[in-house]
């Protein structure tokens, strides 16, 4: 039987809640599955503990996950007691950057059951390969003078092997799927690292023959989002580019609330880390109206990347039957609590 240890971190708001739902339903899937379990190791690392020790993990919390096979995390966040900067840059984004998880993956569908703020929407299936460690998101800057003279500088970075990685993730990605890679570029407006993102992008393209290409512009990509999602199988991005891009997905869908990602370490030195794109919402938090499902989708998400692609598939298969049949929380047109959405999930995966 395969094993895997997870180091589980709830975190804020309604991730204490989605996080064991979600894990009730793996080990439900485990179950009704067989030959493979789960060991869970919880930490209570948020901003309750930044409240209580003036951090967000203890100084050698990376060196305690870093034995585990992967984080499972819920989410992150409550900016009225600590700010959303320290917040995540002493926790998510940390484990990120140390943990040398350099790709971000996140998936949009037409998910049954779900409505669809798009008019008359085809059937669309997007993956969105995001790069995690530099680009527009890199610490290199600063702010000077005051008052009006005031001046504020943030720099990008991209490096051929970071650009480099993250397409050729997108490019193995692809062959996978329906075998076409679209660029997210800007090099009509940004002179240096957008010919440059493109340069690399058409060099990686030529190892690959048998995948199609485009490369689109970011503000038409995102227009394109909305107005044709369908025509997309992979999207490789910048970590600003696909920041953007995933939220809008997310929208198409139906509600940010079921929407997955995935950070991904290359090398096998560090765990990767699967945690759902929503936020802590601290406004429902205790109320058991929570969507489970973007924690759920994550389990999904982390199965595939465990090499569990037919429990990966019948997993995100029952969660659709359920919501098709109408058992729904209510930011989704529906009217059942995060138990009772966990409860059907998990009484389908028996059968």
């Amino acid at each position: 039987m395969k094993k895997f240890e997870l180091a589980v971190i709830p975190g804020d708001g309604i991730g204490k809640e989605v996080v064991p739902a979600a894990l009730e339903v793996l080990h439900t899937l485990a179950e009704a599955h067989g030959g493979i379990s789960f060991t869970y190791t919880s930490f209570p690392w948020s901003c309750d503990y930044y409240m209580e020790h003036g951090k967000m993990m203890p100084d050698d919390g990376l060196q305690t996950l870093q034995g585990f096979e992967a984080i499972f995390l819920g989410a992150v966040g409550d900016p009225t007691r600590v700010p959303d900067h320290i917040s995540l840059w002493g926790l998510l984004i940390k484990i990120r950057r140390e943990f040398e998880q350099v790709i971000n993956i996140r998936p949009a569908k037409y998910f049954r059951g779900l409505e669809s703020p798009l008019l008359k929407p085809n059937e669309f299936d997007l993956l969105v390969v995001r790069e995690n460690s530099e680009g527009e998101y890199s610490e290199i800057g600063g702010r000077i003078h005051k008052g009006e003279d005031e001046l504020a500088i943030q720099s990008a970075v991209f490096s051929r092997k970071g650009t480099e990685r993250a397409m050729r993730y997108a490019f193995e990605l692809a062959q996978k799927r329906r075998g076409h890679v679209t660029s997210a570029t800007k090099s009509n407006g940004i002179v240096h690292t957008m010919p440059f993102w493109d340069g690399v992008f058409k060099e990686v393209s030529r190892d690959y023959p048998d995948v199609q290409t485009t490369s689109t512009h970011i503000d038409a990509l995102a227009a394109f989002f909305v107005t044709k999602p369908h025509v997309f199988d992979v999207v490789v991005a910048s970590n600003l580019f696909g920041d953007i891009l995933t939220d809008i997905g997310a929208a198409i869908m139906g509600s940010i609330g079921i929407a997955p990602a995935a950070n991904i370490n290359l090398n096998g030195k560090y765990p990767s880390m699967f945690e759902p794109v929503h936020g802590s919402a601290p406004d429902i938090q205790g109320q058991n109206l929570a969507n489970p499902i973007g924690q759920i989708w994550t389990a999904k998400l982390m199965l595939e990347h465990f090499g569990e692609h037919e429990m990966a598939d019948k997993l995100l298969k029952v969660v659709e039957d359920v919501t098709d049949s109408g058992i729904k929380t209510r930011d989704i047109g529906g009217t059942s609590t995060t138990t009772e959405v966990t409860s059907e999930i998990c009484k389908r995966l028996k059968q």
